[in-house]
């Protein structure tokens, strides 16, 4: 993949990925809140904007392998797919039975919607045995 030509798009790519960073990062402090896949986006929005900071991810000594992986067609860890799922299950059941007003009806859905179908993309995807 190589960097958009435009420039406005090359900046908001890069801007995509500087905040997907920022989410991965805060995930390795917070429980709940993945670091891996806001790095694999973050990789996907840098091959559009810079070689440099895609270059960077894809060589990471902690999140580097996995997100090499990913973006080869390898998969999703069987660990990581269990961390994942389970992490959706909880905080959007938080979120949609006691966070989110009841009278809040379709923020409610719209919610455990994003959560089916973030559970479906992870299921989805190939798992990664390491092989």
């Amino acid at each position: 993949m190589t960097a958009s030509r435009n420039r406005l798009v090359r900046t908001l790519w890069l801007f995509g990925g500087l905040l997907c960073v920022g989410l991965g990062f805060l995930g390795v402090l917070l429980p709940g809140l993945p670091t891996t896949p806001f790095m694999i986006l973050a990789a996907a929005c840098f091959a559009r904007s810079s070689d440099r900071l895609y270059n960077w991810i894809l060589n990471h000594p902690s999140f580097g392998p996995m997100v090499r992986r990913f973006r080869d067609g390898k998969g999703i860890p069987p660990k990581i797919k269990v961390i994942a799922v389970t992490s959706i299950v909880v905080f959007v059941s938080f979120a949609v039975l006691y966070a989110i007003p009841k009278a809040l009806v379709i923020p409610r859905i719209i919610t455990g919607l994003a959560g089916i179908i973030g559970i479906w993309y992870i299921l989805s995807r190939p798992t990664d045995r390491g092989d």
